[in-house]
């Protein structure tokens, strides 16, 4: 009865932390959303699609800065995410950051991705990188 039986291993199941966050995503609770993705992140640190998901949480809760910080990250990992590309390329230039903003959607467009929304996204980017291109250059003091 006690230790004596035969003992049954309990293994406690891993929650599935990146899809909880991307199910709170679709819901709209992007605050919770960062909570699952933060917990995603601490056990697959090396997974860039989390923080790409993370960046783009931040960016819907008005946090820019952290947007940009996470796409960052993601990129450090793995510099053929065009979503990221994309995403910061448009934060940056919010934030009035041409240069860097056409870096990454030259890198973006370098690689445009496949299916339905595709081309929207890849003209929008070329429009972009068109008016800076033809914008005067902002002078240095």
């Amino acid at each position: 009865m006690f230790g004596k039986g035969s003992r049954e291993t309990v293994n406690p199941q891993r929650l599935d932390y990146l899809n909880e966050g991307l199910a709170l995503e679709r819901q709209g609770d992007f605050e919770a959303a960062l909570t699952s993705y933060r917990l995603a992140f601490r056990d697959n640190p090396a997974d860039s699609r989390i923080l790409l998901n993370m960046a783009i949480a931040f960016t819907k809760t008005g946090q820019p800065e952290e947007a940009i910080r996470h796409y960052k990250r993601a990129l450090e990992l793995d510099d053929s995410l065009g979503g990221a590309h994309y995403g910061v390329a448009f934060l940056l230039l919010k934030r009035g950051d041409t240069q860097q903003a056409a870096e990454h959607l030259r890198a973006f467009l370098a690689r445009p991705p496949k299916g339905p929304d595709a081309d929207r996204w890849v003209r929008h980017a070329e429009t972009a990188l068109r008016e800076i291109a033809s914008s005067p250059a902002r002078e240095t003091l």
